[in-house]
């Protein structure tokens, strides 16, 4: 990527890390006004969406915006993505955080026409979601990507795992969204619990995994050990996925 391209990326990644810091800020907020306020921290209506909402979608904005600049796409192409990825995460945080002030359930809620609105709309930026992060995961399968040693493997693993987590997160709406529309509201915000842990456990390890190979590169460690190093924890990664998919199976 010549200097030039660098140069035009640029605003676009700092309005990402700019808007990621905002979310994490949000989140960080509603936690303080779960402790003021109070009430149940689970259950579809309650402060932990909007903190963990926050906290989560901020942390892995920054994060793809980081870990892409490691990919071999055009410029033009990944800034585009990026600030659609921006715009999306900041629509999802901000309905989940409306309809917690609102005292209702962010999604699956069918309840009143807005309501099944804001569901819908959380439904669609969602498989906006899929769509661009698998765009980037397939970059990233499609070229070595660029770094020091073991971040073409961190990068790689990070997106496939998180493949998985917008998989779970896809088949968690599906569900709901037909439970909902059959009359079972109440079973349909219970049928997600199942694939939270798998849901959870997978989706930041394109954030772990490439900071670990970054931090490892700070160290005088031999590029063998290196590569090893990050070989284990890509491993021990997919076990705890692997764990958290068995539990979601036995559970459905």
């Amino acid at each position: 990527m010549t200097r030039a391209m660098k140069s035009h990326v640029r605003p676009a990644e700092r309005l990402c890390h700019a808007t990621g810091a905002l979310l994490i800020l949000s989140g960080l907020v509603h936690l303080v006004v779960f402790a003021v306020d109070g009430g149940a921290w689970y259950g579809p209506v309650s402060w932990r969406k909007p903190v963990t909402f926050g906290l989560s979608f901020g942390a892995t904005l920054i994060a793809v915006t980081w870990v892409t600049s490691y990919l071999r796409v055009g410029a033009r192409l990944r800034t585009v993505l990026l600030v659609v990825f921006a715009a999306d995460c900041v629509v999802e945080v901000g309905g989940i955080t409306l309809q917690a002030w609102r005292r209702v359930p962010s999604h699956l809620d069918m309840e009143t026409p807005f309501d099944t609105a804001v569901s819908m709309t959380l439904a669609v930026g969602g498989g906006v979601l899929v769509v661009l992060l698998t765009v980037f995961a397939v970059a990233s399968f499609r070229h070595r990507p660029t770094g020091p040693t073991g971040m073409a493997l961190a990068v790689r693993s990070g997106f496939a795992i998180l493949l998985v987590a917008l998989a779970s997160g896809a088949a968690m709406i599906a569900r709901g969204v037909v439970l909902a529309r059959t009359g079972h509201q109440e079973a349909a915000y219970q049928s997600t619990a199942p694939l939270k842990p798998l849901h959870g456990v997978s989706l930041h390890a394109v954030l772990v995994l490439p900071t670990l190979a970054w931090l490892l590169s700070r160290t005088s460690w031999s590029e063998t050990v290196r590569l090893r190093t990050v070989a284990v924890a890509v491993g021990c990664y997919a076990v705890a996925v692997a764990g958290a998919g068995v539990w979601a199976a036995l559970t459905y």
